[in-house]
């Protein structure tokens, strides 16, 4: 069982196996369509599609108007439709995978342990390590073979909501992180959401840091190494990012670290900043 990471060549021996289903997260925040064009223009063979917007997030706007930001998380028991209609079930080894680095495909990794379900892993290096190894790529879209299913279990991880993460405000006593890009987390350079800035008490952790110049995930040493230096306790810590998509990025890599117990904030920057009493900082984290 594969529960964060895969190479390209282990994922390479196993990818034709029935129980193995692969899902490519491919998108582009700017092009909502890139995702798919890259995905009919050649994917891993077998794979299914797993679109941001469509698949892996739910309606933006809560019944009684209230913003969740960007990305919020879909329904469970309709996340869980979707995984049995790409033909998983509970004895799936599932595989993600985008040509980012992970930023997307950790989405899902996150998403299939929050509705139980263990064996899931990021490939590592996504699509340039695929291809680095000369494995191939299709643009066939696979017959899907609908099995059992995937049952309700107790999920494997923890997430907050917003009122939990402005009564930290006061009481500190998790460690937030921020998993955008620094100057994003300054309040510099803002083109997604409309206040630039990040939560008072935040510290940055750019999800880019977990990764090699290569975008393999850092060996588990060096992972450990530098998170200890941001968390005294992984298990009183939050992460969140512009729109719970990249925070699921320092997750993974919380859990290769071996450093597990971290809660996600789904809704993250782009829910805070929506409500203008909600407070903002900007600059360096202190």
């Amino acid at each position: 069982m594969y529960t964060t990471l895969i190479s390209a060549t282990d994922l390479a021996k196993n990818i034709d196996k029935l129980q193995w289903v692969a899902l490519d997260c491919r998108h582009d925040l700017v092009d909502a369509t890139a995702g798919q064009k890259a995905y009919d223009a050649g994917h891993l063979p077998n794979a299914r599609f797993a679109h941001l917007d469509n698949k892996l997030s739910g309606a933006k706007m809560a019944a009684n108007g209230a913003f969740h930001g960007r990305h919020p998380l879909p329904d469970k028991q309709e996340f869980i439709h979707t995984l049995r209609s790409w033909g998983v079930d509970d004895s799936s080894q599932v595989i993600a995978y985008d040509a980012h680095g992970g930023m997307y495909a950790a989405r899902l990794w996150w998403m299939l342990r929050w509705v139980g379900h263990k064996a899931v892993a990021v490939l590592d290096g996504g699509m340039a390590a695929w291809t680095a190894e000369n494995l191939p790529l299709t643009d066939k879209v696979p017959n899907v073979v609908l099995r059992g299913g995937v049952s309700a279990k107790t999920g494997l991880v923890s997430q907050v909501n917003v009122a939990d993460v402005l009564a930290n405000l006061a009481t500190a006593s998790r460690t937030l992180v921020d998993a955008r890009a620094p100057d994003r987390f300054r309040g510099e350079n803002e083109t997604i959401d409309p206040v630039g800035g990040h939560i008072p008490g935040a510290r940055n952790r750019f999800f880019k840091d977990n990764l090699q110049a290569d975008g393999r995930f850092k060996p588990a040493e060096q992972l450990r190494s530098e998170w200890a230096a941001i968390l005294p306790d992984s298990g009183k810590a939050i992460m969140q990012c512009g729109s719970g998509v990249t925070a699921c990025h320092n997750l993974l890599a919380l859990e290769v670290a071996g450093l597990p117990g971290a809660a996600l904030y789904p809704g993250s920057w782009s829910e805070w900043c929506a409500e203008p009493a909600r407070p903002v900082a900007t600059g360096s984290e202190a």
